[in-house]
C-alpha cells in the first residue's frame, strides 16, 4: 500500500489537538499508510492501530519493526475497539476511504477505470454485486438517497437491480447524469462497508475507554460521517440530566476547537478539501 504517496490529512491540528504525547497510549483506529501511527510514534506515544483493510499489513509490519512493543496492529473493523478492556489517552479516527484504496483499480471503488465491482474494505463480507443481487429496489434506493443524496433514486435503483451490474463501468454507465456518478458509487460503498454502523459502534465504545484527560479526534470527509460525529460529539458535551431539573450534573466531556486544512495544505494535498477535524477531552 506504500507505492502511492500518501499524504496524511490535517496532521499538524491533530498533533496540535493530542499536545505531548510522550508516554501516552493512543489507538489510531485507521491504519491506512501509517501516517498518523508513524507521527504519534516518532512524538514517543505508544499505539495500537485498527484496520480491516489487507494491503496495510505490509505498512503495520514496517511500523513494528521500526518501533517494536510501542506499535500493535489489529486487523480488524474499528469497532472492535468495544472488545479492549484497557484505557487509552487519545483516539483518532481518519474516517473514510482512503486515497490508496481509491487509486487501486482492482478494488472496484472508483469508475475512472474498468474493474470488478467489489468495493469491500476488507476481503470478507459481501461485494458490490452481491449487495446489488440481495437488496430490493426499495432498499437500493433508500442507500442513493440516504448515502449518496441522489436525487432520482428510484429510477437509477430500478436500473441498476434490472442490470445487475458486474463491473464499475456497467454501473457507471447505467447513471446517465454525470454529476450523479460519483454520488452512487459512494452510497453503495458506505452500504457495502456498513461504514456509518461501523462509526456510530465505535464512537458508543470511546468513552469508556478514554482516561480522565484523553482525547477523542475524528477527521471527516463528507456530511454523513461529520453529522454522527458532531451529534455524538454534542450529546458528550451536554449537561447530563433534565435541564430543567436544580441540579444537572457537568458534561463528561469538554469540546476543542474544529478546524479545516489551511490554504497551504490544500495546495499540497487537494484530497483535504472537504476534511473537518472535530475533537473533545473526557473530564471527569
Amino acid at each position: 500500500m506504500t507505492a502511492t504517496k500518501h499524504i496524511p490529512v490535517l496532521l499538524g491540528a491533530v498533533m496540535d489537538a493530542l499536545g505531548d504525547v510522550r508516554g501516552a497510549r493512543v489507538i489510531d483506529a485507521t491504519l491506512g499508510a501509517g501516517g498518523y501511527s508513524r507521527a504519534f510514534l516518532n512524538a514517543g506515544a505508544s499505539v495500537v492501530a485498527f484496520d480491516r483493510d489487507p494491503n496495510v499489513v505490509a505498512d503495520a509490519n514496517a511500523l513494528r519493526a521500526e518501533f517494536g512493543d510501542r506499535f500493535t496492529f489489529i486487523a480488524r473493523p474499528f469497532s472492535a475497539m468495544a472488545e479492549l478492556n484497557e484505557k487509552f489517552d487519545a483516539i483518532v479516527f481518519d474516517l473514510g476511504i482512503s486515497s490508496m484504496q481509491i487509486d487501486i483499480a482492482s478494488r472496484g471503488f472508483s469508475f475512472r477505470a474498468d474493474a470488478p465491482l467489489d468495493m469491500r474494505m476488507s476481503v470478507s463480507g459481501a461485494t458490490a454485486v452481491e449487495f446489488i443481487q440481495n437488496a430490493s429496489v426499495t432498499d437500493l434506493a433508500r442507500v442513493l438517497r440516504e448515502y449518496g443524496d441522489v436525487k432520482k433514486a428510484g429510477i437509477i435503483a430500478n436500473a441498476i437491480k434490472r442490470a445487475a451490474p458486474k463491473t464499475t463501468f456497467e454501473l457507471r454507465d447505467l447513471v446517465h447524469n454525470p454529476r450523479d456518478v460519483a454520488p452512487v458509487f459512494q452510497a453503495l460503498r458506505i452500504a457495502v462497508n456498513d461504514e456509518m454502523g461501523e462509526l456510530e459502534r465505535a464512537l458508543r465504545a470511546v468513552p469508556d475507554l478514554l482516561n480522565i484527560g484523553g482525547k477523542c479526534v475524528c477527521v471527516t470527509f463528507h456530511s454523513l460521517e461529520d453529522r454522527i460525529v458532531k451529534s455524538t460529539f454534542r450529546t458528550w458535551t451536554s449537561p447530563l440530566g433534565d435541564p430543567h431539573m436544580p441540579v444537572v450534573a457537568e458534561p463528561k466531556f469538554a469540546a476543542m476547537p474544529t478546524k479545516t486544512p489551511t490554504d497551504a495544505e490544500l495546495e499540497n494535498n487537494s484530497r483535504a478539501r472537504s476534511a473537518h477535524m472535530r475533537a473533545v477531552v473526557k473530564s471527569y
